[in-house]
């Protein structure tokens, strides 16, 4: 769960009134100073209370769901459990400007329920050390960022990233783009179905393109290609051996360049317009999806094959492939197919979604594609 939190501390009443008023449960924290209003919000809205010392924890930990101390009261406050842990949970803040302050960022997120922290320098490998350091353990820890831009690149750094991050927006627009890249990054879920192959014709030659991505694949993993925005269907990425030729785990060979690709869980793009430093969803035969970069688009003239599925409720399904047996596609279990090899009543993997679209969105409009 990707925790999304609002530093409020420098609003003024009326502006901390209008942002609260306006927040849905795509924002999960609030934080607000020990003299502030801490219950202005959604009620799925933790109320964060930054307090800077424990007698000032006295007059709101009560009313906040979290206290968040600096780290040079830690002693004091955890040798005195009965005082405040029964009453809120209790974080602690740390500034990491050296490598003591690192260290003691790592053992507090390895003990503590919350940890939240800001990092002086712009690498990100202090995140890392800790993150590392305190994996496996119950605690979350919330990272300080500048801008939604930060806050994309903590949530993913060691792959899965901070456990939240916090921004003190600059208006709603802020708070709204945080809430709904947090959503995004809990919900990379595509739903996938069995559909059974009715068709394989040799078409001709035409434009196919291979999209080589930033990241390694896995052997279960690939991209969902269809003709039609109806339905698509899994393509293997290249991990699996070859006589002639090395692996290349990073490529997809995709299909022809006017096919759809789902490059979000709620978008997707032409082959076409790919290039370099788009994003697209690689999937894995369970449908857990995560975000990839293309690192370029490898456009050829080729000839190509064309595979018509049918889910089990008689959706049909098209992708046009290259015209070879090295170019795959997956099916139930993980199972990997060799597209000149399919027949008439195989199976494969794809994704069914209501027909029609609009620069890549789904829309309710009629729409008819064959």
């Amino acid at each position: 769960m990707k925790l999304s939190w609002l530093d409020l501390r420098s609003f003024n009443d009326v502006d901390y009134k209008a942002l609260c008023g306006s927040l849905n449960s795509d924002i999960n924290g609030v934080v607000v100073d020990s003299s502030s209003p801490v219950m202005d919000c959604h009620e799925s809205v933790s109320r964060i209370a930054f307090v800077d010392s424990p007698e000032e924890a006295d007059g709101c930990i009560e009313k906040a769901d979290i206290v968040l101390f600096d780290h040079s009261w830690y002693s004091e406050i955890t040798t005195q459990p009965e005082t405040y842990k029964s009453k809120a949970e209790i974080g602690f803040f740390i500034h990491v400007i050296d490598d003591d302050t690192l260290q003691t960022a790592c053992n507090i997120a390895r003990q503590e329920k919350w940890a939240v922290i800001y990092f002086k320098d712009t690498t990100k490998i202090p995140l890392e050390i800790v993150l590392a350091s305190a994996d496996n353990t119950d605690g979350q820890i919330i990272t300080v960022v500048k801008d939604i831009e930060e806050a994309e690149i903590v949530l993913g750094v060691l792959e899965k990233g901070s456990h939240g991050v916090m921004l003190t927006p600059n208006g709603i627009i802020d708070a709204r783009e945080l809430g709904q890249l947090c959503r995004k990054a809990n919900n990379l879920e595509v739903s996938l179905e069995e559909l059974e192959v009715t068709k394989i014709s040799h078409i001709g030659m035409g434009e196919r393109a291979c999209v080589d991505t930033c990241s390694n694949f896995a052997k279960d993993e690939g991209i969902l290609i269809g003709s039609y925005s109806q339905g698509m269907i899994l393509v293997s990425s290249e991990t699996h051996p070859l006589p002639y030729m090395p692996t290349r785990p990073f490529r997809v060979n995709a299909g022809a360049i006017h096919s759809y690709l789902v490059s979000s869980v709620s978008q997707t793009n032409y082959l076409s317009e790919l290039s370099s430093g788009h994003k697209v969803l690689g999937v894995n035969c369970d449908g857990k999806a995560r975000e990839i970069v293309v690192g370029r688009m490898k456009i050829e003239v080729r000839p190509l094959l064309s595979i018509d599925a049918v889910s089990q409720s008689g959706i049909p399904v098209n992708v046009i492939v290259q015209d070879d047996w090295h170019v795959r596609v997956l099916g139930p279990g993980g199972k990997v197919l060799n597209v000149t090899e399919l027949k008439p009543g195989d199976k494969l993997l794809g994704h069914t979604a209501p027909s029609g679209r609009h620069v890549g969105l789904p829309v309710k409009e009629s729409c008819l594609e064959k």
